[in-house]
């Protein structure tokens, strides 16, 4: 009996002892967690120059750049401190090559080849080109490393290679025409639309619906599911779609009509493109409509056939007027370039950039009524500034350096 007394009485002391140093342990890490906020919360001029350098470009700054930061943050310059991050390599080479390949690719995934699409929108960063071309400029970059392959209209060689070769993006990218280096007519071209990563994406195969729905996904940041409005007039909807699907038209009138009464009437614009898969390249034939538009004709004869690439934006009135369309525009036009100009002129449009480089920046997305107002504060310089990106990074860079 006193040897099962002194065992259980060893036993006890083990559970003891193990919880104590749980409970130590425990109580170390907490003191951890906490030190780590507070210094998150109270962080000084040298921890937030860091944090502003990790978050632009995603390594930390050189002795020499870090000291130079901090001296700019102690002198009530933070926004100076983020614009030398911004002079980085790594911000262009890493941070934006992966903030972009997700537009460019059905998947949204960064798991994607370099292509023009991402080269160009890391160009028109560096150089503080008007994002708000994107959808419109004559505008390709292409790399000026030596040992490249020329740019093509039917392969991605040139671009993928020089991610291969660890080609210095932020060094060597130079500005094109998309006329000049794939043979568009000039007035075909519709900035990162018209691109070949674009292109081989969203208007191969298909309906080119998809490329209306994916730049209004990519630049926007709405999907067709959000902006669904069944008060519009029904008259330019394809015939391909079906007016009773399954055999009930209450699915067509509450449901499908309220994505392809906004939707059809601008996809209108990308009537004379395809991307030829085989041919690896984007086809452009001005005045003759693809045939991809006249496709399931048979589904609803009395649809809308396509006779050419004018469009109308019929969202500037009803719910979707909240994107807030420009009233210096028309609001209908011919081909891809107006249409691009029509979106990105609208507020949703800077909105979504802001809001997007604040996910990335931050590291979550705007939470609160003070997150809310800095978004607003830097998307009214984003637009009054001439919509330059790279400030768009450097403001959101300084928002959430700590106190």
């Amino acid at each position: 009996m006193d040897t099962q007394i002194q065992n259980t009485f060893e036993r006890s002391r083990a559970v003891c002892t193990r919880d104590r140093t749980s409970l130590r342990t425990t109580n170390a890490v907490a003191l951890l967690v906490a030190a780590t906020l507070g210094t998150a919360a109270f962080a000084g001029p040298a921890e937030q120059a860091t944090r502003i350098h990790n978050r632009i470009a995603g390594v930390p700054p050189s002795p020499t750049v870090l000291t130079q930061m901090t001296a700019d943050i102690q002198a009530n310059n933070a926004a100076a401190a983020a614009a030398l991050a911004t002079a980085n390599p790594n911000f262009y080479n890493v941070t934006l090559k992966n903030f972009v390949t997700p537009w460019t690719n059905r998947d949204q995934t960064v798991f994607a080849p370099l292509n023009d699409y991402t080269a160009t929108v890391i160009g028109m960063v560096r150089d503080d080109v008007d994002f708000s071309t994107a959808l419109s400029a004559d505008l390709v970059y292409t790399s000026s490393a030596s040992g490249l392959p020329a740019p093509s209209a039917s392969d991605n060689n040139h671009y993928a290679t020089a991610e291969t070769n660890g080609v210095d993006l932020f060094a060597t990218l130079k500005a094109n025409t998309q006329s000049s280096v794939y043979g568009l007519p000039a007035a075909a071209t519709a900035g990162l639309m018209t691109t070949r990563g674009g292109a081989s994406a969203f208007f191969v195969a298909g309906t080119n619906r998809a490329m209306f729905r994916f730049t209004m996904m990519n630049h926007l940041c709405h999907d067709m599911e959000q902006v669904q409005d069944t008060t519009r007039p029904s008259d330019r909807i394809r015939q391909d779609v079906a007016r009773s699907p399954g055999g009930d038209s209450r699915i067509f009138l509450n449901n499908c009509v309220g994505c392809h009464s906004g939707m059809d009437p601008m996809a209108q614009a990308f009537a004379y493109y395809n991307f030829d898969a085989t041919a690896g390249s984007l086809q452009y034939t001005a005045n003759t409509v693809q045939p991809k538009y006249l496709i399931n004709s048979d589904n609803f004869k009395q649809g809308f056939v396509t006779p050419n690439d004018a469009w109308e934006n019929r969202w500037r009135a009803g719910p979707n007027s909240l994107l807030g369309f420009s009233t210096t525009l028309p609001g209908s036009g011919n081909g891809a370039k107006s249409l691009g100009q029509e979106l990105a002129a609208s507020d949703a449009f800077a909105e979504c950039q802001v809001t997007k480089v604040f996910q990335a920046v931050c590291f979550r997305a705007p939470g609160n009524a003070a997150d809310r107002a800095a978004v607003a504060t830097i998307k009214a310089t984003f637009k009054s500034d001439g919509y330059k990106l790279k400030q768009v990074f450097a403001d959101t860079a300084v928002y959430c350096m700590g106190q």
